[in-house]
């Protein structure tokens, strides 16, 4: 692709030549390699491809074929570049700046559009402290492994913050085991209170195994509840329509993994500390 001479034109240049620069020094060993193998072609010209669509990005049009820079421009851009490679790596982070700036907005927009489907959808379980001054939400499914390692960093968290609330949206992705617990845990909230189900999901989250009916039965009554009467609820209308709206809001949202959370304005997606979620609450205060 040909550019203008512009200052799009000059950033693509840097972005193309950080391309070949990768190439040259990591298949040389940090020295000149001027002819590549054809595997280093490929490369190279997935990466020149790349750098055309992050052109794109940032503006950038594209001229005729029959249309030319300049050969002393070229050889001037060449120079300059040889002479002050942190150019490249300016233009590269100032564009990944502007991406997550963007993708910020798209957060906020996706949140603001959906705001009492997330934060007050009258069906999802409400622990940490219900009146807390920042809610946070986690999308989540029972053998998600990362969303075993975030349970006790989220427990971690609302303990030592104590003025968060915290909503669980049942998202089960992985499989009709993962469906299975989802809606164990939603018909023991249905049938014995939002105390039971925080019983029930801290038990299914921390279980390391499959998710079997007889498994079920079994923590039903450790529970306390009839294993049989949870059960005889599984495919109950309402709990179908529950992991339905929780499906559709993630779809909204673009969330398509887990754990995903929502703190406030902030996006937070795959697997998060306790630390960071503490930084992030403090931001959001401040």
């Amino acid at each position: 692709m040909t550019l203008p001479v512009t200052d799009t034109a000059l950033i693509g240049t840097c972005m193309a030549a950080a391309a070949l620069g990768v190439l040259v020094l990591s298949s040389a060993g940090g020295s000149t390699a001027l002819d590549p193998s054809p595997d280093d072609q490929a490369t190279l010209a997935t990466e020149v491809d790349n750098a055309d669509a992050a052109l794109a990005d940032l503006g950038a049009q594209p001229v005729p074929d029959t249309v030319a820079v300049d050969a002393e421009f070229g050889e001037k851009v060449r120079s300059y570049l040889l002479q002050n490679p942190e150019v490249i790596f300016e233009a590269v982070a100032e564009y990944e700046m502007r991406n997550t700036a963007s993708q910020a907005d798209m957060d906020l927009a996706l949140i603001d559009a959906n705001y009492d489907e997330i934060f007050n959808d009258g069906h999802s379980w409400v622990g940490g402290n219900p009146d807390g001054d920042l809610t946070l939400v986690e999308f989540m499914d029972y053998q998600c492994g990362f969303c075993k390692r975030a349970y006790p960093e989220v427990t971690s968290f609302l303990e030592q913050d104590g003025n968060v609330r915290l909503i669980i949206k049942e998202f089960p992705i992985l499989g009709p085991d993962s469906e299975l617990a989802s809606r164990f845990a939603i018909a023991v909230k249905q049938m014995a209170g939002d105390a039971a189900y925080g019983d029930a999901h801290s038990a299914l989250i921390q279980y390391e195994g499959r998710y079997t009916p007889e498994m079920l039965t079994d923590l039903a009554e450790d529970l306390g509840l009839d294993g049989d009467d949870v059960l005889a609820m599984l495919d109950d209308d309402a709990i179908t329509t529950i992991l339905e709206e929780n499906r559709m809001l993630a779809q909204r949202l673009q969330i398509s993994g887990t754990p995903s959370f929502i703190m406030e304005t902030e996006f937070l997606r795959g697997f998060v500390p306790a630390d960071t979620l503490a930084l992030v609450a403090e931001n959001l205060r401040d």
